[in-house]
């Protein structure tokens, strides 16, 4: 008697399965990662009046770019789930591709921006503010970058017709950097 899949992809705990219960054990220990960085941030800002000339130098209009590209490059995830739901590998594949493309124009933007910020003295230990920025955007940027490999892999298994549950779960974690991205924006961009 074989088995068609491993064991660990068929069992149930806690009335899902093992890899959407992995998925969201890891988003929520970034979670408390992030939390713990934007609280931080939040209790820094508040006592330290001085830092809104700091933010002021930050480019809102790249901040603002790339939360469109995100929050597009999150419907063509989306998109891509629908797609892997109806077993449409191309389609799957091609929205998957998409998101990968929304999430390196979002490193590109950011990369321009950092280099103008740096060309101009800006950089993580001329102050508190910077060095908060570049941690938090960073990190996030880290994120992103795990998000599109992960992606690509997980595009070629579909083209082969593999493994369509993987979809759902890389766009689960998607949309937590999107969502991260979303408070990043307007605390270390918009609130001056």
């Amino acid at each position: 008697m074989g088995l068609t899949q491993p064991i660990a992809t068929t069992r149930s705990a806690a009335g899902m399965d093992t890899g959407k219960l992995a998925l969201w054990w890891i988003i929520g220990s970034e979670i408390v990662i992030f939390g713990g960085l934007l609280m931080c941030y939040i209790m820094h800002r508040i006592f330290h009046g001085h830092w809104a000339a700091e933010a002021a130098h930050t480019n809102v209009v790249c901040g603002a770019l790339n939360t469109f590209v995100l929050l597009t490059s999150s419907l063509f995830i989306v998109l891509a789930h629908q797609a892997a739901e109806q077993k449409n590998r191309i389609k799957t594949f091609t929205y998957i591709w998409l998101t990968i493309g929304g999430g390196l124009t979002f490193l590109a933007i950011k990369s321009y921006e950092w280099t103008i910020e740096i060309m101009h003295g800006y950089t993580m230990g001329k102050s508190l503010f910077w060095s908060f920025y570049y941690t938090a955007a960073g990190l996030h940027g880290l994120h992103v970058i795990g998000g599109l490999a992960v992606m690509a892999w997980i595009s070629f298994d579909v083209l082969k017709g593999k493994y369509f549950n993987r979809v759902e779960l890389i766009g689960l974690y998607w949309h937590f950097v999107d969502i991260v991205w979303i408070f990043l924006f307007p605390l270390l961009y918009i609130a001056k």
